[in-house]
Formats: C-alpha cells, structure tokens, sequence
C-alpha cells in the first residue's frame, strides 16, 4: 500500500505566510501610488496659483486674457484675449477641445508657455494652447467660474473618489458642495462651466471619476 504524503501545518503556515506578505507589499504599493497621486495633483493645483500670480504681477493682465500677447511675443505665435480680466466666459459651455479651440481658456497655457511660468511646447498652433496632463490621466482646466465657484477656477479631471476627497479636505473642507474647492462626478476631460457642484460626500468604488475646481 502506497503511503500518500501531504504538506505539514508547518509548510502550510510558512506558505501563508509567504502569500500574506506578497499581498500586503502589493496593497501598501498600491497605496504609495496614491498618495504620489495625492502629492502631485496638489502641487498642480499650487503650482498654477503661483504661475497666474507671476504672470499677473509682471504683465499685469491675466494669461489667456492677455491682450498685449500677440505684440509680446510676434504675432502668431500667441492669440491675444480681449482684456475684460476674465479667462473665458460661463457662456463657454460644454466640452472646450483646446486641440481644435482658441478660446482664452485654452490660449491660457500657451501664455504661461510662452511666459516660461509652465513647461511645455510654445510652438504656434496647437502644441502650445494644450491643457497639460495630470497624475491621474485627466487633464488641467481653467476656466470664469466652476461649480458655484466665482472668478478664475482651475479645475483636474479624472479623479478617483479617494484622490478627489483628499485633494478637497487638503484645501478646504472636503465636501464636494462646499468651499472654495468643489467636485462633481464628471467624465475625462469634460469641461464644467456652468454645473452645479456634487451633493454628499465623494464616492470611492475605484469607478466613479471627478472633477475637482479650485478657485484661485
């Protein structure tokens, strides 16, 4: 008779052990990535203030807005806004394409290009005008007003619900409805003009997307 031979409760622990370890270097990893996330959509946010700051106060016009841009820096290779002191307006509804449009909102960041304020491609045309990337595969928006917000307003899209909650309490209160930094569950890239902003608290399903408004 065969005698059949089997793992020992030893080898088993040390195996689960093992799996336990792997799984909790993957989870913690995972978590790094986040808060990298975290980390840089946050200094986005900052880093746009203090660009629009240092362009204002040696220009003295808003990017974007900037009617003294074609002169400043040879026509064409900047679009001039019209120097109402507003980037865009609310009636620039809907999805705003800057790879098509040569709204102000986009001639925004090819002013601050041009201005050496942001990285990026300063070549005429469309390179120039396109709304850099974020961490999380959205895009940076600015844009009159967002979510109830007034004034100028940078928005990052394509937030997962934990990102977004803690981008909102790091600057304000992180509620979605509320304060100076709101959200709305929005899809990629989508501009937010003229929506209200989310009701409750932020939803973290690993699905649901936001975007996420600060005004400046």
């Amino acid at each position: 008779m065969n005698k059949q031979s089997g793992f020992t409760l030893v080898e088993i622990a040390i195996v689960l052990v093992i799996i336990g370890l792997l799984l909790g270097g993957v989870l913690k990893g995972q978590e790094l990535i986040t808060q990298a996330k975290i980390k840089n959509i946050a200094n986005d946010l900052n880093g746009m203030t203090a660009a629009v700051y240092g362009y204002q106060d040696r220009y003295k016009r808003l990017p974007g807005d900037d009617e003294g841009a074609a002169a400043r820096w040879t026509n064409p290779l900047a679009v001039p806004g019209d120097g109402n002191a507003q980037v865009g307006a609310l009636a620039n509804a809907g999805v705003i394409d800057c790879s098509t449009s040569i709204l102000e909102n986009c001639q925004f960041w090819h002013h601050l290009r041009l201005a050496g304020f942001i990285g990026g491609d300063t070549a005429a045309g469309v390179p120039g005008r396109l709304s850099p990337q974020n961490a999380s595969g959205g895009i940076l928006q600015v844009q009159q007003g967002a979510l109830g917000l007034s004034g100028l307003t940078i928005c990052t899209t394509n937030l997962l619900g934990k990102i977004a909650n803690a981008i909102d309490a790091q600057f304000d209160d992180g509620n979605p409805a509320t304060g100076q930094v709101r959200g709305i569950a929005a899809v990629a890239g989508a501009y937010v003009l003229n929506a209200q902003p989310g009701a409750g608290a932020y939803v973290d399903d690993g699905a649901t997307v936001y975007a996420v408004c600060k005004q400046i």
